[in-house]
């Protein structure tokens, strides 16, 4: 077959999971910081692109969204082909093998521990960075979309954004999940880039890229606050992705295809 069955992304997702279990913590916290800073790049470059094309966001908002969608894909595809640590990828890579008893609960919660405050880090590094010290969003139109996202991201009750969360993870979990089928970097990039896409053009909420937009919009004097960010958007966006990734992806698929 050109593709794996099923059964076999189980596990590669497992046979991952454990290698990645292997990794010291200054291994792991690297590759996370790659990761949270591939994220922000697609970040960035998405509302580089969403946020430029005001007339037609406001004629047409869903293309608007769906040309957001279309190349916010770029920090998938750097964490998947380049090799990097993602937290929500790992909420569902380290489910089939907790089941099957090769690692234990403290295992698990320590690689995600340590692949969210890489994540993190890296996304922020972007975000002061790229984000703000080149001024790449200084002026309008983009200036007015960023302060709009973060107010919106921000706005929403605690169960809409955690809703939006397991939205968010359960396709990016799918997306990493399928690009383990494909065999060559063509069809990686097929397998992600659909599931990706299609999250963003529904403005679902993923925490690792919320790193990156909320602090960047902070750093250009958003009113919303840091305090707003993390209780308001990031608690209730991590949830809901732990609980796509985890529990609609990982358990899931390894209650119907693991021994």
């Amino acid at each position: 077959m050109s593709f794996s069955s099923p059964a076999e992304l189980v596990q590669k997702a497992s046979d991952t999971a454990l290698h990645k279990n292997k990794n010291g913590l200054r291994t792991t916290f690297i590759l996370a910081f790659l990761a949270g800073a591939y994220i922000a790049l697609g970040g960035l470059l998405a509302l580089v692109v969403g946020g430029g094309i005001p007339g037609i966001a406001e004629a047409n908002p869903g293309l608007q969204k769906l040309f957001m969608g279309a190349v916010f894909p770029l920090g998938l595809f750097l964490c998947v082909v380049a090799g990097a640590d993602l937290f929500t990828g790992n909420t569902a890579y380290f489910v089939p093998p907790l089941l099957s008893g090769k690692i234990s609960l403290w295992r698990l919660l320590r690689n995600w521990g340590w692949v969210y405050l890489g994540n993190f880090v890296g996304a922020l590094f972007v975000a002061w960075l790229l984000g703000w010290q080149t001024g790449i969003f200084a002026e309008s139109p983009w200036l007015d979309s960023l302060m709009h996202l973060a107010e919106h991201k921000t706005s929403a009750s605690f169960w809409v954004v955690f809703a939006k969360g397991v939205g968010a993870n359960w396709l990016v979990a799918l997306a990493v999940w399928a690009a383990f089928a494909a065999n060559d970097i063509t069809g990686k990039l097929l397998a992600l880039w659909f599931p990706v896409m299609a999250f963003v053009a529904m403005g679902f909420e993923h925490s690792v890229a919320n790193m990156f937009f909320l602090p960047t919009a902070l750093f250009y004097g958003s009113e919303v606050g840091w305090l707003s960010f993390l209780v308001n958007n990031l608690l209730p966006a991590t949830l809901g992705n732990i609980a796509g990734g985890a529990l609609l992806t990982g358990l899931l698929y390894a209650w119907v295809y693991q021994k």
